[in-house]
């Protein structure tokens, strides 16, 4: 089944320039971004927080479904890809809205079981000007069983004509679900990630992942007129990923090679 939601949600947010430094700050850049300046690429993943009570959170810290996002009755959650189209900056200090729409969601049946796919359609507008458009695709699925194969993830390449080695700790990913609002608890507790969903550590955020190779990107290439990523396999807390260019393609290998997200702009 495929079908489309028509239900959709706005929000405002100042872009405090204090909540961008902090960012920054975390990870181990210069807080120097002033009122009025353009936000790094991405950044805008900082605001438009969506608090909810703890009786409307679900078992992993994210809100309930059901609203927004339909309940299919699939526990865990994995944000897997993600496009964008940067139409004009975001500047700090500046009030800003988003409007979020589910544009579709389907549930399938897969290899390893049930799975349910979400599309969000994100538009930023700023100043009466739209300045970003993100798709954010979500897939839902149940608890691993003990005895489940995991699936191999696909080999990275090794052609990189610039790369950057990165470690996560402990502290930048709650630093990171702090500053983003994001009450994932796989990100920050330990028992929940392990003995609930079945990963071997801490899960080091895919937007966190696209986000450095954004900034990667920008650094190399240039102003970023869109970008679109997509998740391939986790990677754990204590590993040390590098950050892969060439040309307008990106890629984070884990240490042991294997391809956890790939990325063009």
């Amino acid at each position: 089944m495929n079908t489309a939601q028509s239900t959709q949600t706005s929000q405002s947010d100042v872009m405090d320039p204090a909540r961008a430094n902090a960012f920054r700050v975390a990870l181990g850049q210069p807080g120097n971004i002033a009122e009025g300046a353009a936000l790094p690429p991405f950044f805008h993943q900082l605001y438009f927080w969506t608090p909810e009570p703890p009786a409307q959170l679900g078992r992993d810290g994210h809100p309930k479904v059901g609203g927004l996002i339909p309940d299919m009755g699939l526990p865990r959650r994995m944000w897997a890809a993600g496009r964008l189209a940067f139409h004009a900056p975001l500047r700090a200090g500046t009030p800003a809205t988003r409007s979020t729409v589910c544009e579709r969601h389907a549930r399938k049946e897969g290899r390893s079981g049930p799975l349910g796919f979400v599309t969000l359609r994100h538009e930023v507008h700023q100043s009466g000007v739209q300045c970003l458009t993100e798709w954010q695709d979500l897939v839902y699925r149940e608890d691993p069983s003990r005895d489940a194969i995991k699936p191999e993830a696909p080999v990275a390449r090794i052609d990189e004509t610039h790369s950057e080695e990165v470690s996560f700790s402990s502290t930048l990913l709650f630093r990171y679900s702090a500053l983003t609002f994001n009450g994932h608890r796989i990100h920050y507790d330990l028992d929940y990630a392990r003995d609930i969903e079945g990963y071997g550590g801490l899960v080091v955020h895919g937007p966190l992942l696209a986000q450095l190779l954004m900034l990667m990107a920008e650094k190399h290439l240039g102003p970023l007129e869109t970008f679109q990523f997509r998740a391939n396999a986790p990677l754990m807390h204590f590993e040390t990923a590098t950050l892969c260019l060439k040309d307008r393609d990106l890629w984070v290998r884990g240490p042991d090679g294997r391809q956890c997200m790939a990325a063009s702009v």
